[in-house]
């Protein structure tokens, strides 16, 4: 450079360019990207196969494993409380395992149930390690959810669902009639994760635009989920919402439930919006101790079995899978074959019950006081951490993880939509334990 002469000065940046939001970091995406592939269809499957892999589960392998080379070079870190909490998971699985009836049939389980369980959810939680990366990822459930809702109530109005009540009127999105909670659990989410984001836009510093926006995103999903006829995402989804609004504000709950009652009377009495089906299934639910239909039926005899089984396997269960091999022995004889399931692309099947509908008699049954111990310990640890805190994601986390408990009671793992699971976890131990770094940590 020649003596006196000044330094080449960079043009500044175009104000439209700095104002673009920078790329999230991998991790954080490929987060994102397991809550979206689960809308990819993935056809109908053989729901006795030991192993289904999806393109969300391959999602999530990838963020363990960008996840895991991050904890090697000390860019993330995961608090020792939810170490241990995920430890224990694992060594209950581990040992159910080694006691199983079949060692070898129940591997496949204990390494679907630490993927689920532990893995997925421990990357999650290392992941979303900045508000906007949780952001990221309840934005993924509310898209996922629209686009879910937009197949459903597209085939409830064009009476293209599954069967119901004889008639083709059942949103599944675009996971058919053998994955028949899937589209509702999605849905839920979504509806779940855009209230929360609008409440938190409230007060000083909230965007008005987005708020709204959130808010017509949410109430546009409750059709397709009262469409989707099922009885357990409705009641889950009520409870979240319950606590949902309680936990950010009591008073603005109670207009809501106003707001609430009156739009359901004008969709469903007014215009007559899937007014018969819903009544119909909504009546049933008073129903299911007096007068049960076949499906809630099934469902009690099925946890009899569980009870039968855990009797025999107290301490570490029969092991994970053994349940389906077990069943026919423990069940009474009134149980149903299986269920029904009937579509356009599948026609008529009977699909295999091959679980105890119930997360908590599953994991009884097959790992024991030692696995039900465990799992108890994660959920009310994470429960109990997402009710003390109401900044940022911990509302959402709180909502979503709510409706996962109650989901619980009369569902358990399994489906396309399993791996939302472990993301739901993820973000309830991040919420629950931020650790002192994290910028909503108290």
């Amino acid at each position: 450079m020649a003596s006196g002469a000044l330094p080449a000065r960079t043009a500044p940046l175009p104000q439209w360019w700095r104002r673009l939001p920078a790329a999230p970091r991998p991790a954080a995406a490929a987060a994102a990207a397991t809550v979206l592939l689960v809308c990819v269809p993935t056809g109908e499957k053989d729901v006795t196969a030991a192993v289904h892999v999806t393109p969300a589960d391959l999602a999530s392998l990838l963020l363990v494993a960008l996840t895991a080379a991050d904890l090697l070079r000390g860019r993330a870190r995961l608090e020792r409380t939810v170490c241990l909490l995920f430890g224990a998971v694992v060594c209950a699985a581990a040992a159910a395992t080694l006691a199983s009836i079949d060692p070898q049939a129940s591997t496949t389980g204990f390494v679907r149930l630490v993927q689920i369980f532990v893995l997925v959810p421990a990357a999650v939680a290392c992941a979303l390690r900045t508000r906007r990366d949780r952001r990221l990822v309840l934005g993924a459930f509310v898209a996922a959810a629209l686009v879910e809702g937009a197949v459903g109530a597209q085939q409830y109005l064009t009476r293209t669902g599954a069967s119901y009540a004889g008639q083709p009127v059942r949103a599944v999105g675009t996971f058919g009639a053998l994955d028949i909670m899937a589209m509702s659990t999605v849905v839920s989410f979504g509806l779940l994760a855009a209230l929360a984001l609008a409440l938190g836009e409230r007060g000083p510093g909230g965007r008005p635009a987005l708020r709204r926006a959130l808010y017509a995103a949410a109430a546009l999903l409750t059709f397709p989920l009262a469409v989707s006829f099922s009885r357990g995402s409705w009641i889950a989804c009520a409870a979240a919402v319950a606590v949902l609004m309680l936990r950010a504000d009591a008073r603005l709950a109670l207009r809501c439930a106003v707001i609430g009652a009156a739009a359901a009377v004008v969709l469903v009495g007014g215009l007559g919006l899937g007014a018969s089906g819903v009544a119909e299934r909504l009546g049933s639910i008073g129903s299911v101790q007096a007068a049960p239909d076949q499906s809630v039926s099934d469902r009690y005899d099925l946890w009899a079995t569980a009870g039968r089984i855990w009797q025999d396997h107290p301490a570490t269960g029969a092991g994970p899978k053994a349940f389906q091999q077990l069943r026919d022995g423990h069940a009474p004889l009134r149980l149903s074959s299986g269920s029904d399931a009937e579509d356009a692309t599948i026609g008529f099947q009977r699909e295999p019950l091959l679980s105890p509908h119930n997360m908590y008699f599953l994991v009884l049954s097959e790992q024991g006081l030692l696995g039900i111990t465990a799992y108890a310990a994660l959920f009310l640890a994470l429960l109990t951490g997402c009710l003390r805190r109401v900044r940022g994601g911990a509302l959402a986390a709180l909502a979503l993880l709510v409706w996962i408990l109650v989901d619980f009671l009369y569902a358990d793992i399994g489906g396309t939509t399993t791996v939302l699971t472990s993301v739901v976890l993820g973000l309830a131990a991040r919420a629950a334990f931020p650790g002192p770094a994290d910028p909503e940590a108290r």
